[in-house]
């Protein structure tokens, strides 16, 4: 344990206020600051290679183009049983309007998932409640949202629960508020799309990933290297 655990603290708390413009990050940063109440000196070390990694990459921001479409579509993805101290998985999502990202999270699901196809329908029904809420906003702008709503996710197993309204028996131990999606693409509001697993955009947000594969997804995010700005 950290003799000053106050540095550690501080760090955490600007990084968290970084996410909202860095998504690249959100997966360390969650993983981090679970230990503000007593950090070690690998958790501070873990801090300072993320630093490392900001300041190697000081341009790096999202682009968001003048001329877009209204298209909206998602990415869900999640981790199971990831968490060592609590067997809790990530739930992890990234939301587009058009080609620029409008919403992303990693955040640890509140209970164990039992299997990973239910660690994965419980992002999904995390990604459906903010697909809903985004698409109540662009309603109230009169602006208009083409249905199906896209979301795509690499578990094909969460598409088959999600698509059939048969009630299975591997479905029980699920909390009703996890079926919300399945009534959602029952409505014609969202459809399920498989993706392989390189191309799973919320990969970043949910598990470590090499560095080739790191920067991929990110410029697929749209974070982009911006020039920089003349004194």
């Amino acid at each position: 344990m950290l003799a000053n655990p106050e540095p550690y603290r501080r760090v955490i708390g600007r990084l968290l206020y970084l996410t909202l413009t860095r998504p690249d990050i959100s997966y360390a940063v969650q993983h981090l600051s679970q230990f503000l109440q007593q950090p070690t000196d690998l958790h501070y070390q873990a801090a300072l290679h993320v630093l490392r990694y900001l300041k190697g990459t000081p341009n790096k921001g999202l682009f968001y183009p003048s001329h877009n479409d209204l298209q909206l579509y998602a990415y869900s993805d999640a981790d199971w049983g990831s968490c060592r101290m609590s067997s809790r998985s990530l739930t992890g999502y990234c939301v587009f309007l058009g080609g620029s990202l409008v919403s992303w999270k990693t955040k640890k699901q509140k209970t164990v998932a039992k299997s990973s196809a239910e660690a994965e329908y419980r992002a999904m029904s995390a990604t459906t409640s903010e697909l809903e809420w985004i698409s109540h906003l662009l309603d109230d702008l009169h602006l208009p949202i083409q249905l199906p709503i896209l979301m795509h996710c690499d578990n094909r197993a969460t598409q088959h629960i999600a698509a059939n309204p048969v009630f299975h028996e591997c479905t029980k131990q699920l909390n009703i508020d996890c079926h919300y999606t399945r009534d959602k693409v029952l409505e014609g509001f969202l459809q399920t799309v498989h993706v392989p697993s390189q191309e799973q955009l919320a990969d970043i947000m949910t598990k470590p990933l090499g560095e080739s594969q790191h920067h991929y997804l990110s410029s697929r995010l749209g974070l982009l290297d911006s020039p920089p700005i003349s004194p």
